[in-house]
């Protein structure tokens, strides 16, 4: 896409900008055209991201492998999956609050660092806790610097006019990443162990730094133009006391209805998708007789779907009421989660096949409208917002994960599990239609 970049001043740009391009006849100065570079920061997060989602995919894969090799439960493997789930959530405000203070840059890539550390040590561990301590607490540390208050941080500073389609694509790039990523290490799994999986969250991690460090850019600001759609903003001074300053948003927020029906409503969505589907779906398959490669297989193409899904529903909060789009979509789901269990089977059938389509399209569709209601109601403090937010969709994910493998070998079975989840998204849908706009919310003090 082009754009007409916009300087802080017409008259004077800054240095090495050129505001004009060839002249016209009568003597006027075409404006030159380009590419603004909002979209290239957009593409250099959206690979990020991608990068990144290699440890997201890889909790379903080793809930049988360390069962079988390592002899831990469900419900061990799963308390490891809910603390890495938990702490990517906790973590996610703080980093936005971070990044105002130190750049998006040295934060990610500092992350990124943290990432592949805690999947590398994961090799050598022979014990439980080390799971929790390597997988759960570094890799969910890492994690949640690369979770969507990032993407929040990103479309808040580099773009005024289509932020919802942005906020769609840069969510859509984790379940890119859950494409590319899942029958790749489904077939490690299968063929090295695994280990192998945990190399690759490594490697992985470690390769998308240099990105990073190359192409990311803080602010508009820092090249001398205006965020795509809009008007030129001065860079801000670093944010000084973060950790402060992210508590302090979070008691003003948690003083508004609206912030804890986004938080509950978010939550069920964490516990619907990361908790249930993606820890839960291919040993729940597996317990069928579909072999781990098919069911992982299947996730990748909710991965797939959830492209179209989520871009198309940024699409839809540029026009449409996000509440009602909320209110569809976990509706949505809750119904498709109820008759889950009636479809798993050795192999691979129509209805099931139909079940992965639908559930992709509406697996993240929920981050747009509910990222525009936080910016809607909390104004400038709407990314380290819906980091608390996004904290509770993953807290959520977290307790599932856990309780899912707790009902599992306590009945043999995930179906309490599926029916538990869909009337979840009952609930989510109700609260999500009686959000109300009021006046914006002033930001807090620095």
């Amino acid at each position: 896409m082009t754009d007409v970049t916009t300087h802080a001043s017409p008259s004077t740009p800054p240095t090495g900008a050129s505001a004009t391009g060839p002249a016209e006849p009568g003597g006027r100065r075409r404006p030159l055209r380009r590419v603004h570079p909002a979209w290239w920061v957009a593409a250099v997060s959206f690979l990020t991201i991608v990068g990144a989602a290699a440890f997201a995919s890889a909790p379903g894969l080793l809930v049988e492998p360390l069962n079988a090799d390592l002899g831990w439960s469900r419900a061990t493997v799963g308390l490891g999956v809910s603390v890495q789930l938990a702490l990517y959530g906790l973590t996610a405000p703080f980093a936005a609050a971070l990044m105002d203070r130190f750049g998006m840059r040295p934060v990610v890539a500092t992350a990124l660092g943290v990432i592949a550390t805690g999947a590398l040590l994961t090799m050598w561990m022979t014990e439980p806790w080390q799971f929790v301590l390597c997988w759960g607490v570094l890799v969910g540390l890492g994690s949640g610097c690369m979770a969507l208050a990032f993407t929040a941080t990103v479309t808040s500073r580099w773009f005024v006019a289509r932020r919802g389609l942005v906020s769609g694509i840069l969510t859509a790039a984790g379940a890119s990443g859950q494409l590319v990523f899942l029958p790749l290490m489904s077939w490690l799994v299968e063929q090295r162990g695994w280990q192998s999986v945990s190399v690759t969250v490594a490697i992985t991690a470690a390769l998308v730094v240099p990105l990073v460090l190359l192409w990311l850019r803080d602010h508009p600001a820092d090249l001398g133009l205006a965020p795509y759609g809009g008007t030129y903003v001065p860079k801000p001074a670093p944010v000084h006391g973060a950790a402060v300053r992210t508590l302090r948003v979070l008691g003003r927020a948690a003083r508004t209805g609206p912030f804890w029906l986004l938080a509950g409503a978010f939550a069920i969505c964490g516990a619907s998708t990361n908790g249930l589907v993606k820890t839960h779906f291919v040993p729940a398959a597996h317990d069928h007789g579909m072999p781990i490669t098919a069911a992982a297989s299947l996730l990748a193409v909710i991965g797939l779907f959830d492209v179209v899904g989520t871009i198309a529903s940024g699409w839809f909060t540029d026009r449409w009421s996000p509440r009602v789009l909320l209110g569809v979509y976990y509706t949505l789901r809750g119904i498709s989660l109820l008759f889950l269990p009636g479809l798993m089977a050795p192999q691979v059938e129509p209805p099931m096949i139909f079940f992965i389509v639908f559930y992709g399209l509406d697996w993240v569709a929920t981050v747009p409208p509910t990222l525009a209601l936080c910016r809607e109601i909390y104004g400038e403090d709407a990314a380290i917002v819906f980091g608390w937010v996004l904290a509770s969709h993953q807290v959520g994910a977290g307790v599932v994960a856990y309780a899912g493998g707790l009902v599992r070998d306590a009945t043999g079975s995930y179906d309490l599990v599926w029916y538990g989840a869909g009337l979840l998204c009952a609930a989510a849908a109700a609260m999500s239609l009686v959000v109300r706009s009021r006046a914006r919310t002033a930001p807090l003090p620095r």
